[in-house]
């Protein structure tokens, strides 16, 4: 079944035509990755699809009744609205209903009328039954679901309007996830969220009921989450049935299959023009000229003119162009922490840590958003200070340090001087470079102010490979690049002579080329000497609350079931007070505000859940 189909969109920003006669479907329950680089209109799409925008041209179709969520932009709440009521509004006309219910059972507890009582009865009746099937009872351990699952806890009793725009950004994401919409469309959805709200989200997307499209530049959540590859580029969508790594091997056969049938076609072309030319030379040459020649050169003309000419493909796109320059060497030890404690009032960040960066060591910082990576980073760069032990840079570190949030003291200023006062170098040579970065002509000339998140990680970037530095500092580096931007970052800094010490949520980018990891994990910092994916295998051993997401079960030949022990009136009754025991912890929930309360209710209302099934299997096994 197809819950969308685009029918020759096209559609154009500026007098720039971003496509032309687009058409493609959408398949119910799909796992769809719609990848392209920057420009090449991924967002249009969504907001074709979501009804945000209308195409200039074209149709789109969705299923009768289906369903379409897509964050837009951050919508505007009421003063006073806390994050709690922006997650309860996608439970709006259920909560009503519930509303109702109470008014129902107050009336007819006071009711002495019989028929009025039967109308009220009814319409109870009605009511219960959609408000159980809608799932009423379970919209607050829904709801915990999602705020546990993206780290959002601290959020809901703030206000929306106090919170940053990336908190606002979560809480909007959690909202359309419990709305549950039957088409699920997402657009860079890992922004704001630490790893360990990232893979909760992967596992959350794979089991999701309805269809899923993401736009996104984490490669190892698309790995992990999609199936298919909707491949956006020139305007044209090629689909891929397959995940991104696989998407990126089958693209590059593709691209070679269809160069080959280029060259073979040039070299047909060729043939065929030299034919063409050598006929009409013996033609006039012959007294009088021979007509019989001229007509074979006009029809293999035409056949030319009639054969679909294959366009050339371009196997590599414009690319960043970096390349770090030599530099000298720093001593053994770049960076160490000894015993160092941090604290915030009364949160403790991390006590007694101790860290050790050495000279050519490629080192990752990771843990959950607010464990304390950005405090070590600015410890190092001595914008803070440790509460005690000791911090200490090596001998003859040169440090360069490229932040996720970049900043010039004037925006005015132009992209050229800005970069030429971190670089001393002439204007020609510096337009020289800036051109390696993608900035062409007048772009130099824009205002700092006026570039995108993107340009001006590539601009930092650009100062930081021209300046004399053996010791680079990241943090988050791959935020606001496109995959190929991504991938041509990895590679210089593979060939980068010095240390490097990074923070990073982008897992494929620290299990790339990093091999070594510190762990902030609960106040304690762990080492792992090896990449992410390994020491994500090995933290639960130092750390035995950590959950472990995989367990390998061992094969073991299937015992022979017992029979119960109990009758089947010993079951029977055990089922019916099981199933109060649910039905009065739904009746808790749906009146419950309190968030700590709302779990610990959950999770009793789940082991009920498990014993009703363990009583209903006995049952099937008495009847056996």
């Amino acid at each position: 079944m197809i819950i969308c189909s685009a029918q020759e969109l096209s559609k154009m920003f500026g007098g720039h035509l971003i496509f032309e006669d687009l058409s493609f479907e959408i398949p119910e329950r799909a796992r769809i990755g719609l990848v392209g680089r920057n420009g090449t209109g991924k967002t249009t799409i969504f907001k074709l699809l979501s009804g945000v925008e209308d195409p200039d041209k074209g149709l789109i179709h969705l299923k009768k009744g289906a369903k379409v969520g897509y964050l837009a932009q951050i919508p505007q709440y009421k003063e006073g609205t806390k994050g709690i009521d922006v997650l309860r509004s996608a439970f709006s006309e259920l909560i009503q209903i519930g509303h109702r219910l109470k008014e129902l059972e107050n009336k007819m507890g006071n009711e002495q009328n019989p028929d009025t009582l039967n109308r009220l009865l009814e319409e109870y009746g009605k009511l219960q039954d959609q408000f159980t099937l809608s799932g009423g009872y379970e919209i607050e351990s829904d709801i915990a679901k999602i705020v546990n699952g993206l780290s959002i806890g601290e959020l809901v009793e703030k206000e929306f309007n106090a919170c940053s725009g990336g908190e606002q950004t979560k809480l909007c994401l959690g909202l359309i996830l419990l709305e549950k919409p039957d088409l699920l469309l997402l657009d860079e959805p890992t922004n704001h969220l630490d790893i360990g709200a990232v893979e909760w989200l992967e596992d959350f997307l794979k089991e999701y009921d309805g269809t899923v499209v993401c736009i996104s530049h984490d490669r190892y959540f698309l790995d992990h989450v999609i199936t298919k590859v909707y491949d956006l580029e020139d305007g044209e969508l090629t689909i891929y049935h397959t995940n991104y790594s696989g998407f990126v091997k089958e693209k590059e056969e593709r691209l070679m299959i269809e160069f080959q049938a280029y060259q073979e076609q040039q070299k047909k072309i060729k043939k065929m023009k030299e034919a063409i030319k050598r006929l009409r030379e013996w033609a006039n040459q012959a007294n009088p000229p021979n007509e019989a020649l001229h007509k074979r050169a006009r029809n293999m003309e035409r056949a030319l003119e009639r054969m679909e000419k294959i366009k050339r493909p371009i196997l590599d796109r414009k690319k960043i162009g970096l390349e770090f320059e030599e530099t000298d060497r720093s001593g053994k030890i770049v960076f160490s922490m000894e015993e160092v404690s941090k604290a915030y009032g009364e949160k403790i960040l991390f006590e007694n840590a101790g860290l050790h960066v050495h000279f050519k060591d490629r080192t990752a910082i990771v843990g959950q958003n607010g464990a304390g990576k950005s405090t070590i980073i600015k410890m190092l760069l001595g914008e803070e200070s440790s509460d005690s032990g000791e911090v200490k840079i090596g001998s003859n570190v040169k440090l360069g340090y490229l932040s996720q949030h970049f900043t010039v003291a004037d925006p005015t200023v132009r992209l050229i001087d800005a970069f030429r006062e971190e670089v001393p170098v002439t204007e020609g040579d510096a337009r020289h470079i800036l051109a390696k970065f993608l900035f062409y002509g007048p772009n130099v000339f824009r205002k700092v102010g006026q570039l995108s998140g993107g340009e001006k990680m590539r601009l930092r970037l650009a100062q930081l490979m021209h300046q004399d530095i053996n010791f680079l500092v990241l943090d988050e580096p791959t935020n606001h690049l496109d995959i190929d931007s991504r991938e041509v970052l990895e590679d210089a800094l593979e060939d980068f002579n010095g240390t490097i010490l990074a923070v990073s949520h982008d897992r494929y980018f620290l299990n790339k080329l990093f091999k070594k990891t510190y762990w902030i994990h609960q106040g304690e910092l762990y080492f792992f000497d090896g990449p992410y994916s390994w020491a994500k295998e090995k933290l639960p051993e130092l750390a035995p609350e950590v959950p472990v997401v995989q367990v390998v079960k061992e094969a073991r030949p299937k015992a022979v079931p017992e029979k119960p022990s109990r009758t089947m009136e010993e079951i029977e009754a055990g089922l019916e007070k099981v199933e109060e025991e649910i039905f009065a912890i739904e009746e808790k929930l749906l009146l419950q505000g309190d968030l700590d309360v709302i779990q610990e209710l959950y999770r009793e209302k789940e082991q009920k859940e498990r014993d009703r099934n363990k009583m209903y299997q006995d049952l099937e096994e008495l009847l056996a």
